[in-house]
């Protein structure tokens, strides 16, 4: 069971479901669990294991398993099914809901939704979708960044640079994810993503100007709603004492809910572009992702070098 829920008039919506019989509590029903369950073996009498607060999904072999029942088997089957505290029945295929279903929906005040998508197709978006509404997530301070596809995650301390790096790069064609605010998702065990706070959507804040809506100023292009976090840059200010990776052969992560996210620590001073900085780096790490990792192949021709240096001076 996840710690967050999402209203089934949400669900509704955003599969462009049909409402074959509304309950009375319809827009105070939530799902608390990205599991789906098809209820074929409920529907012929075994309710061991049932997960009632599971979406309900019936495809054609449910169907069609069920017309082959008889006027009062069928009712006395969906009697049963809806006097468990199921969210919603969802009839996938475009078929029409069985009278007896509808009947005992409305007996029992449940909720039939209907659908012209396939069963695979639909439970397959359906349990994507409640994943991410389900998610585990936090909030940390940041700035996350499109940048040739990947998402960067800019962490540091306040006024280090962050959304001046972000407004440069957004003015490159990059696109702006989430300034100061970040909320990241934890939708599977390898993947994060992340997304802005809905009340500071789309807008920066610029010390020295103020707060800009990016959307506004350099179009719908330049902003995105969420993406999957691949890299994170920690900037810090310039330590003239501190020894920085000069060759990146030794790759870093930072754990963020569990997940291990490749990270770079970026020293900030004046001269230094940042906004080029990321941009190398989200190359660099999608060249790495491809099987290429440029300091090793450096550190081999180095060290194949003065291999044969020092075999010519035997």
């Amino acid at each position: 069971m996840s710690n967050y829920t999402v209203k089934l008039s949400v669900i509704e919506k955003e599969f462009s479901l049909e409402v074959v019989n509304r309950s009375s509590n319809y827009d105070d029903i939530v799902i608390s669990t990205p599991d789906i369950n098809r209820p074929a073996i409920q529907l012929a009498g075994f309710y061991e294991y049932f997960g009632e607060k599971r979406m309900q999904v019936m495809g054609i072999v449910e169907t069609e398993y069920m017309k082959s029942l008889t006027h009062k088997q069928r009712l006395e089957s969906f009697d049963k099914f809806f006097s468990w505290n199921i969210p919603a029945l969802v009839v996938c295929h475009g078929r029409a809901p069985l009278e007896e279903c509808i009947e005992m929906a409305r007996k029992h005040d449940k909720t039939v939704l209907a659908t012209q998508r396939d069963t695979s197709d639909f439970i397959a978006g359906l349990v994507l979708s409640l994943k991410s509404h389900l998610a585990p997530r936090i909030t940390r301070h940041g700035v996350l960044v499109e940048v040739y596809g990947e998402g960067i995650l800019l962490l540091g301390e306040s006024g280090v640079g962050k959304s001046e790096t972000a407004i440069e790069l957004v003015k490159r064609g990059h696109r702006l994810i989430a300034d100061d605010a970040v909320e990241i998702m934890k939708i599977s065990d390898r993947d994060l993503i992340g997304r802005a706070p809905e009340l500071i959507r789309h807008f920066i804040e610029l010390r020295g100007i103020g707060v800009v809506d990016v959307r506004r100023l350099y179009g719908m292009g330049s902003v995105k709603t969420a993406e999957r976090i691949d890299l994170v840059i920690n900037l810090e200010p310039w330590q003239e004492e501190m020894v920085y990776d000069r060759l990146g052969i030794e790759n870093q992560y930072m754990t963020i809910m569990g997940v291990d996210v490749p990270s770079l620590t970026v020293p900030v001073k004046p001269g230094r572009n940042l906004a080029v900085i990321v941009e190398v780096a989200a190359m660099n790490n999608r060249h790495k992702k491809l099987g290429h990792n440029t300091a090793e192949e450096f550190s081999e021709r180095v060290n194949e070098f003065f291999d044969i240096s020092f075999s010519r001076n035997l």
